[in-house]
């Protein structure tokens, strides 16, 4: 490789490092609520703090605005994506139908290797849940899901479930919330039940579960939620 291709090759790696770093630090803060929903986004600031260029912000932004957390406004200017919670009802009955579909799916096409990845993801939601680490339950949880519906091998109900468990992240965290980052043994399991059921291969079983397991989760938050608008507490 001429002097030129590789240092080209190295600024793409280290432009490429940088934005990794700046999407992966910026999500969680959005995520975990530290960046509330609607905080301006300075791309100025951001360029001074991650002491970068602007092209590799600039870059981790397109990224999340592409997993809904941030929002591109008309005049150019970038914000945190608001949470529509008077509409909220109709991503929770998004969610529960996709819990259910995904998971009969599973138990009717899953193969052996996919249960393996299935209770790996498992294994780490588990082990998020008893270190009552909010961020690492949400993004073990989120790739949960992810393979049980790619156990059922329905690419078009994969992409909007993928979709759903991105966007719906922010909304997660205010259910971990509600519990103090401590969630009760008996939602820790609520997995492997699903599991169980997805290994039987007994269909009707996987939707009962998968239906139980979402409106907990729906009921907690709303819940949560309409306690602390009660308290006038900015989420």
């Amino acid at each position: 490789m001429d002097p030129k291709s590789e240092h080209d090759a190295q600024s793409a790696r280290k432009r490429g490092s940088g934005v990794r770093i700046v999407y992966e630090l910026l999500r969680d803060e959005i995520i975990d609520l530290s960046l509330p929903p609607g905080s301006p986004i300075d791309e100025v600031q951001l360029a001074e703090r991650f002491g970068m260029s602007r092209t590799p912000i600039r870059e981790a932004l397109v990224r999340l605005a592409g997993e809904g957390l941030v929002e591109n406004l008309p005049n150019r200017s970038t914000i945190v994506s608001n949470i529509d919670f008077v509409n909220l009802h109709t991503f929770f009955d998004a969610m529960t139908l996709m819990y259910r579909v995904t998971t009969r799916l599973a138990g009717q096409y899953h193969r052996p290797e996919d249960l393996e990845t299935i209770r790996k993801h498992q294994a780490r939601f588990a082990a998020a849940v008893a270190a009552a680490d909010a961020l690492a339950m949400i993004a073990a949880n989120r790739d949960f899901h992810a393979a049980v519906a790619e156990a059922g091998r329905n690419p078009y109900f994969t992409g909007l479930f993928l979709r759903l468990l991105d966007e719906g992240r922010r909304i997660l965290r205010l259910y971990y919330q509600s519990f103090d980052d401590r969630l009760p043994q008996e939602y820790a399991t609520e997995h492997d039940g699903i599991i169980a059921a997805i290994a039987a291969r007994d269909v009707d079983l996987c939707d009962r579960l998968a239906r139980a397991h979402a409106d907990q989760i729906v009921r907690q938050i709303q819940a949560f939620v309409a306690r602390d608008q009660r308290q006038d507490i900015a989420l």
